[in-house]
């Protein structure tokens, strides 16, 4: 995967506030580059240099066999759940609970959403600059951008 790609995804995933989440495929709209499975693969490879527990499914489940970890996150941080809390899971058994999604999305404000598209065009950049393409067609968007997963 390309230096680039993961900076700025891990970079996006960086903002993400205490308390909020992103599914991976939010930060592939935002970076408008990649999906929900190149940021899946780059939070699987390098996302423990962030706070990875908010980036999420896009059904609100947690990373795959952390789930106990991102709970204890979750708590602390006073993220949106529902569901059964208590219920202690495996990895690939799926827990009994899950954010909140409708709740927790974080919808970056103009500041915020500044900055990502600052990351976004430098990514850009990259790519024009030695010739590369993304490495998938950016998600349509079906509303604005700050108003994600509305």
């Amino acid at each position: 995967m390309r230096e680039q790609y993961v900076e700025a995804v891990l970079a996006v995933a960086g903002l993400i506030p205490a308390g909020r989440v992103l599914s991976y495929g939010d930060i592939a709209v935002l970076l408008e580059n990649g999906g929900p499975r190149q940021v899946g693969a780059v939070m699987s490879g390098h996302g423990s240099a962030v706070p990875w527990w908010r980036v999420i499914r896009a059904n609100g489940a947690a990373p795959v066999c952390h789930e106990g970890r991102a709970l204890e996150h979750y708590v602390q941080e006073l993220t949106a759940l529902r569901g059964d809390t208590s219920a202690v899971s495996g990895c690939g058994r799926a827990p009994a609970w899950r954010v909140d999604v409708k709740l927790a999305r974080w919808n970056p404000g103009n500041g915020e959403l500044d900055l990502i598209d600052a990351i976004a065009a430098r990514l850009q950049n990259d790519d024009g600059a030695h010739g590369k393409t993304p490495a998938a067609a950016p998600a349509p968007m079906s509303g604005p951008r700050d108003g994600l997963g509305a």
